[in-house]
Parts: C-alpha cells; structure tokens; sequence
C-alpha cells in the first residue's frame, strides 16, 4: 500500500515536472496570446462606444429659451440631446427652433436631424433642414451649412443647397430668406431638375408661394432643356408645377438647323404634354423656309408647329 503511494506521488511529480517545462518552452507565446486577447478586447470596446464619448457635458431633452432686455421671448430652441465639448462647437441631434414676434406669436420653424451652436451664440444647421414660415408655408432643403442670424432677423447659407421641391429637385451656390417672409432667395448659379427629366439653367431664383403652389421666379438669362428641345430666354423664368414662362426674347431649337424664335413663350406640361406657345412675333426658320406669324403652338411630343395670323413664308 505504501509503496502504491510512493509511485503516485513520484507520478505526480513527473507530471508537475513535465508541464512546468512545457509552459517555460511556450511562455512566450503564452503572453503574447494573452496580450493579443486583451488588446482584442479593447478594439471591441472601443468600436462599440459612440462618437459622442468625447463630450464635456450631455443633456438629453435640452431646451434653451432666450429673452431680450426687456423679458420678451425671441426663440426656443428644443432638441432630443444636447452634448458640450472642450474645443468644439456645441452639438444637437433632432432640433427645432421656433421664433417669437413682440405680441409672442409664434413665427417661423426651423427642424434639422442636427445642428451647432458657436460661442458666439450663432447656431449652424447641417443636413436636410424643414423650414416653416409664420403663414404655414412650407420650405425643404439639404445643405452643409445654414445659419440664423437672430440679430437681422435672415437665414443664409453659402454652401451648395439643395431645395427640394414637390416635383423638382432645385441646386444652387446659396440661400438667403427673412424669417418674416414666405419667399425664399436661392443665389448664384441655379439648376432646376425635374422628375420628368426637364432641367432649367439660371441664376438668382425667387421661390415664394400663391393659392397653395410653389411659384419660382428668375430675371436673368435662363435656359431650358428637354429630351429633344432647347430654349433659350434672355429675361427669366416664372413657373409653377405644370407652366412655364419664359420671358422676353426666346429661341427654341428643336432639330438640326430648325430654329423658332418668339417672346414670352409658355410650356405647357400637363397630361405629361410639352406644348409651347406663344401671342407674340413668332419667326421659324430651316434650311429649307423662311416664316413669320403673329402667334405659334408647337408641340415638342408630336413635333408639330402651328404658325398663325398673317403668316408670311418664304421657302428657299
């Protein structure tokens, strides 16, 4: 019995021996798992944490109220998380501000999924911004930067922007707006796309609102294009979602060589139509005729052009 103990002890001992060498053989690949193991770790807990780690301070349901020096309220400012940094602007997710007159009725609306505020105290919108107007007129757009001027009163970017209209798709250099006014103010080069493809180069558009339709409206030169007619007009754009004017002198080129050239020209859009008329002068000319007529219709879809009253006609 004694000795039946001897030999598990003396096995024992064997065994301690053999597994002490085996960890002093592999010790270095043992901590270097280990390490790896930890570091791995801490890549997981790293990625998982959210941008906003960084931050002094969070409040969530913040809502800011400014008064002027005489204790009227001039705007609130709501937002679903407030965070603070130690060399950066203030952030806010989901935002709204809201203006005040002097009898404290409500005015204009701002709403943007995010938003900075200087220590200046100005406040900068990024990404798609919801402008409602003290009448109810609703304005959408997308822009990298749009900023409130509470002191006169103006919102302005001069970033690219985006307007998103009903049917249109409006890009331009900038934006500019009184939070009194319904009529909004795109700047610079102006590029009206339209879901049928139709697109409208100008400049300096006007988009304000009547009878519940947007209206925009340019006063400099304007050209617009479709899928097989281009018209060029000196004097600018009025249009809403199915008319469009273009004033002044017009030319319209609808095939090679053809040209048709009128005054305050109206595209009519309706019933996915594209008619262009006009009461003014109206001279066409090809390679092979030569018309004047006091009136016109053309029709871009079915490439047919009525030229009436005292029409006059020289072919070649």
């Amino acid at each position: 019995m004694a000795l039946f103990q001897t030999k598990k002890i003396q096995s024992f001992i064997v065994f301690i021996i053999i597994l002490a060498s085996i960890l002093w053989i592999f010790q270095d690949n043992f901590l270097k798992l280990l390490a790896f193991q930890k570091v791995s770790e801490q890549s997981i807990l790293t990625a998982e944490e959210p941008e906003e780690t960084a931050y002094l301070e969070k409040i969530d349901n913040f809502i800011l109220k400014e008064y002027s020096n005489e204790q009227v309220l001039l705007h609130t400012i709501q937002a679903d998380t407030y965070y603070s940094y130690k060399n950066s602007p203030v952030q806010i997710v989901d935002v709204e501000v809201k203006t005040f007159n002097e009898k404290q009725e409500e005015g204009l609306v701002l709403r943007s999924n995010r938003a900075e505020i200087l220590k200046s105290g100005e406040m900068f919108f990024n990404g798609e911004v919801k402008i409602q107007t003290k009448t109810g007129v609703s304005h959408e757009l997308d822009t990298e930067s749009l900023i409130v001027l509470s002191d006169n009163g103006q919102i302005k970017s001069n970033k690219e922007v985006t307007y998103l209209g009903e049917t249109v798709r409006i890009i331009s250099e900038g934006m500019e707006m009184n939070i009194d006014s319904d009529t909004m103010y795109l700047s610079g080069n102006v590029k009206i796309v339209e879901d049928s493809g139709m697109t409208v180069d100008t400049k300096n558009l006007y988009i304000s609102h009547n009878a519940g339709e947007k209206i925009y409206k340019s006063k400099e030169k304007t050209v617009y294009r479709s899928k097989d007619t281009i018209v060029n007009s000196e004097n600018g754009i009025d249009m809403n979602i199915k008319l469009i004017n273009l004033l002044g002198k017009v030319e319209i080129v609808s095939g090679p060589g053809d040209i048709l050239k009128s005054s305050n020209v109206v595209i009519d859009q309706s019933n996915d139509g594209e008619v262009l008329k006009s009461n003014s002068l109206s001279h066409f000319k090809s390679d092979t005729v030569d018309i004047k007529a006091k009136k016109m219709h053309y029709d871009a879809v079915t490439k047919k052009l009525e030229l009436m009253n005292k029409v006059v006609a020289v072919y070649e």
